[in-house]
């Protein structure tokens, strides 16, 4: 696989800047925490703790998954429950 190189132009990243990204949820961590992915250039968000979006950062990554777990594990003890 090629390796990009960052300082080499894009359009993609033009376009975003200009009329901003195309975000669409790339993964559901809990009912409320979301992964993005834009649609033009490939840029990774996530929402925070605070309801704003975030570049998605390897210590964000980590603690979507971490969250995820937890979430995870409380839905089926939950489900367990209830049946």
């Amino acid at each position: 696989m090629k390796k990009v190189n960052p300082t080499m132009f894009s359009f993609s990243k033009v376009y975003c800047s200009l009329f901003g990204h195309k975000l669409r949820v790339s993964k559901n961590i809990t009912n409320h925490v979301h992964e993005y992915k834009c649609k033009k250039c490939g840029m990774e968000m996530t929402d925070t703790a605070d309801g704003l979006l975030a570049r998605l950062t390897p210590k964000f990554k980590e603690t979507n998954a971490y969250l995820a777990k937890i979430h995870k594990k409380r839905k089926r003890i939950f489900l367990a429950k209830a049946s």
